[in-house]
């Protein structure tokens, strides 16, 4: 069962989405939120799997909420960010402060209900198009040469091969075949690559492979037909 916390401003939105997450036996909201404050503390209160954070809310934007909730150095939970543009500078924001994602708003009820499974599993990249086009505007404003971090090193080769596929956006199952390698194989790979650069999910293995120079924004970001 995965337990999720809607953070909304709108009663609307909450109860909408509510609705939809609740008519799936393997989901459940455990509570509501209107401002990023009380996000916070519900979150820490109901320990969610999964929080939906609306990214512009009073007392407290979503950006903050999500910042604060995530650098508390507690376990935390994935924070879905929802919005209402697909390009929103709050939202490379986001995902700089740790959100596992983002979703908009006028997405179907499926999308949502697969969005919210995604983050939760930590599986593989929401919304790819969306979510790289975020990340490589988001890179793009960062300074020409790549960070360097020694955590680097810890990676064996074929975990690079496996970040770079990760950071165009591409399944396990894609990875394997890309790389004529078991499924099974590429989950081990993506685990250790996570455990060692200290990542929270694949989202953040994306951000941190551009930001590391393993792979170049505009270039090679869509899987192979």
């Amino acid at each position: 069962m995965i337990r999720i916390l809607i953070a909304d401003d709108q009663p609307m939105i909450r109860s909408g989405v509510r609705v939809i997450l609740e008519s799936q036996p393997d989901l459940t909201v455990v509570g509501v939120a209107e401002n990023g404050r009380e996000a916070i503390e519900r979150s820490r209160a109901l320990r969610p799997d999964v929080v939906l954070m609306d990214v512009r809310m009073p007392e407290l934007d979503g950006l903050a909420a999500t910042r604060e909730l995530l650098a508390a150095g507690e376990p935390a939970p994935r924070v879905l960010m929802l919005t209402t543009f697909d390009i929103d500078d709050y939202v490379y924001e986001a995902l700089r402060a740790g959100a596992s994602g983002f979703l908009l708003k006028d997405s179907e009820p499926e999308e949502l209900m697969r969005a919210v499974r995604v983050v939760a599993r930590s599986e593989s990249l929401l919304a790819p198009t969306i979510t790289r086009r975020l990340i490589e505007n988001f890179i793009d404003s960062r300074p020409p040469e790549p960070a360097v971090n020694p955590a680097l090193d810890a990676l064996t080769d074929r975990e690079r091969e496996v970040l770079r596929h990760m950071a165009m956006g591409m399944s396990n199952a894609e990875i394997a075949k890309a790389l004529f390698i078991a499924e099974q194989t590429t989950k081990t790979h993506v685990s250790r690559i996570l455990n060692k650069l200290g990542l929270r999910d694949r989202v953040h293995a994306v951000v941190f492979g551009y930001e590391h120079g393993l792979v170049t924004p505009g270039r090679n970001t869509s899987p192979p037909a």
